[in-house]
């Protein structure tokens, strides 16, 4: 009897030490971090995300992400350039989780990756920059264009001084060159001498080594080593600024925009939401572009 007696609280002391288990272990799930993000957590995001393309898009990701990995020390974003075609191609083809453009898709892009999901990070303007010494203040977009396909080869042709004019864009994977393409050249050619370079970064470089050069940059590549000129769409000249951007007043403006392959889950939908929150557009007002809230609308 006593020996059954033993052996029966033995049996229930072994009970109660799994249900103290079980309920440690449920307990812990609910307070420590997974790849999920388990509320609770200091650390609640884990992996690793890849994105690449638009080097104008490139300093919003490249510090939204920073403030991303500052708050998920677990997640590891790696970001990098090489122009809105290549971050198309890079996230449709699957070796970059996003790919970020300042452009939208092409149609033959639309036909060879039918799954790609648009997301749009930020409004951006295109400002028309020339080297700070170059007395001209603001073109009309018709003189744009005309340096641009050749017409002007002098500054003196367009009220600017005795210099021949360096023309200066991007290249051909680049989405800000598109959009240029279309808005200010009407799909004209450009002319056959321009300089042509894959970033934005070594555009403004070209003018500003360049006394005679002329370039389009993204809105947050402007500062004092560069003249950012006034752009007259008829109805007097405009500066490139976050609020006449917002205005709609400014004629170059465009969405930029990152891509997933399909609805994106995970550490990618997270960082998403992070760059339309409060703080994400925070950052991109504080880099010069104009954020989601603003009250743009395209001219």
């Amino acid at each position: 009897m006593i020996g059954q007696s033993s052996a029966r609280r033995g049996g229930a002391l072994l009970v109660t030490l799994v249900i103290i288990l079980v309920a440690a272990t449920l307990f812990a799930g609910c307070t420590t971090g997974t790849e999920n993000g388990t509320p609770g957590s200091p650390d609640r995001l884990s992996g690793t995300l890849s994105i690449t393309g638009s080097t104008t898009v490139l300093p919003i990701a490249q510090l939204t992400a920073e403030a991303f990995m500052a708050e998920n020390s677990g997640a590891d974003l790696q970001v990098s350039g090489g122009g809105s075609s290549v971050g198309i191609q890079a996230v449709g083809d699957g070796t970059a989780d996003i790919g970020m453009a300042s452009r939208d898709l092409k149609d033959t892009e639309k036909g060879k990756y039918p799954d790609l999901v648009k997301h749009v990070v930020a409004i951006d303007g295109i400002a028309v920059v020339v080297n700070p010494a170059n007395t001209v203040d603001s073109l009309t977009q018709d003189q744009i264009r005309g340096l641009y396909n050749g017409t002007y080869t002098n500054w003196d042709e367009v009220g600017g001084p005795d210099l021949e004019v360096v023309v200066t864009g991007r290249d051909s994977a680049s989405g800000t060159r598109e959009f240029f393409h279309e808005t200010i050249m009407k799909k004209e050619d450009f002319v056959n001498t321009q300089l042509e370079k894959n970033s934005n970064g070594a555009v403004k470089q070209t003018v500003v080594q360049t006394p005679g050069a002329i370039g389009y940059v993204g809105l947050g590549y402007i500062d004092e080593s560069v003249k950012a000129l006034s752009i007259d769409a008829g109805n007097g000249p405009v500066a490139p600024t976050i609020q006449n951007i917002e205005s709609g007043t400014y004629p170059i403006a465009r969405e930029l925009y990152m891509f997933t392959r399909g609805e994106p889950t995970g550490l990618a939908a997270a960082y998403l939401t992070f760059i339309s929150g409060p703080e994400g557009q925070q950052i991109v007002r504080d880099e010069g572009f104009v954020p989601l809230s603003g009250n743009w609308a395209a001219a």
